[in-house]
């Protein structure tokens, strides 16, 4: 019998991964809270449109209200929700979960923690995605990462799920390449390590990835991000873990962690235009994940007594943006500057 597969938060990446398992073949149903969102899937399916293909899909979306009519409990649960949405929305979903079914998070943040507290951690594996995509119009999505620039890294945090990673490995990889982590929490780790440095703080300037990072003085404060962050995961005892391809000798014969994974992002799995999930949300005045990833440096930095100053302006300056206080753009540089000196 085929697994059942829900994915979880179908947005730009949920919407793309739903699509590819579904043209696989597999058993699949997407469960998503914009309504528009959901009766456009319905009416025309999903549109997926990359740079050299567009690809529409017939899929079952449903209403996050409608998971309360659901007989048969799911196997695995792909958890493409928002960081912060992590707690309700595992929650919600664990009534339906199959009593050796799986929570996936397939998500930035170290969230790996709030699934387990959720629905067990026998039920939890941990996730590490890489996918370059966004959405303005309900229904369609601009994949700027194909399959062949998509990439996925999984791994369990309990000994009952141990040996279980070959299941989502082999899901997954209808949508990107996909290895198995030997420490899916360092893993995590070293994206959010990437994160700091791309997502939040080229969003503050307003431009894309890649622009940000050929401008010197906003790439040395993406570089500064990015070294708190590794700085506050080796005084967690988080190890070295190879992501987004590379290998262990890679990450661990470097004294230029942050640039090697900012390099290796910019050169292999964005486009020059690709802006972040963190400016599309200013865009569209929601909110971000700015306090689940810069957020978090903060806040474990503080627990230890020390100081984050370049991430926490980041934060700050986040914040103003959602306020609309300020615009992101090049300016914010200089206002950047002006915080982390204080």
């Amino acid at each position: 019998m085929s697994q059942k597969i829900a994915v979880l938060g179908t947005g730009a990446n949920g919407a793309s991964i739903a699509a590819d398992l579904t043209n696989a073949g597999l058993d699949v149903v997407l469960i998503e809270q914009w309504p528009a969102h959901v009766e456009a899937m319905r009416e025309n399916g999903v549109r997926i449109e990359m740079p050299d293909e567009t690809v529409v899909t017939p899929v079952r979306a449903y209403h996050l209200c409608e998971v309360c009519t659901f007989d048969e409990p799911f196997d695995v649960v792909l958890l493409l929700m928002k960081a912060y949405d992590t707690p309700w929305a595992c929650k919600l979903i664990e009534p339906i979960l199959a009593p050796d079914g799986l929570v996936v998070g397939v998500q930035n943040g170290m969230s790996v923690d709030a699934i387990a507290e959720a629905v067990g951690p026998e039920r939890t594996m941990g996730c590490v995605i890489e996918i370059s995509s966004q959405m303005f119009e309900p229904g369609i999505i601009q994949r700027q990462s194909p399959h062949d620039r998509s990439w996925f890294a999984v791994g369990a945090i309990h000994e009952a799920a141990k040996g279980r990673e070959g299941e989502i490995q082999e899901i997954l990889s209808h949508s990107g390449t996909t290895v198995i982590a030997s420490d899916i929490r360092s893993a995590k780790w070293m994206k959010l390590i990437s994160n700091c440095t791309t997502l939040a703080t080229t969003a503050i300037f307003g431009v894309p990835i890649a622009e940000a990072a050929n401008n010197p003085g906003m790439r040395e404060m993406m570089v500064r991000s990015g070294t708190e962050a590794l700085k506050a995961g080796q005084d967690l005892d988080y190890r070295i873990e190879p992501i987004f391809g590379l290998t262990e000798d890679d990450v661990l014969q470097t004294n230029q962690l942050v640039e090697l994974l900012l390099d290796k992002l910019t050169s292999t799995y964005i486009m020059d235009n690709t802006i972040t999930t963190v400016l599309q949300d200013h865009m569209k005045n929601r909110k971000s994940e700015v306090g689940d990833v810069n957020g978090w440096v903060v806040a474990e930095q503080e627990k230890l007594g020390k100081k984050a100053p370049v991430n926490a302006a980041i934060v700050e300056i986040s914040a103003r943006i959602k306020r609309g206080e300020v615009e992101p753009g090049p300016e914010n540089l200089e206002l950047l500057k002006e915080l982390v000196a204080e």
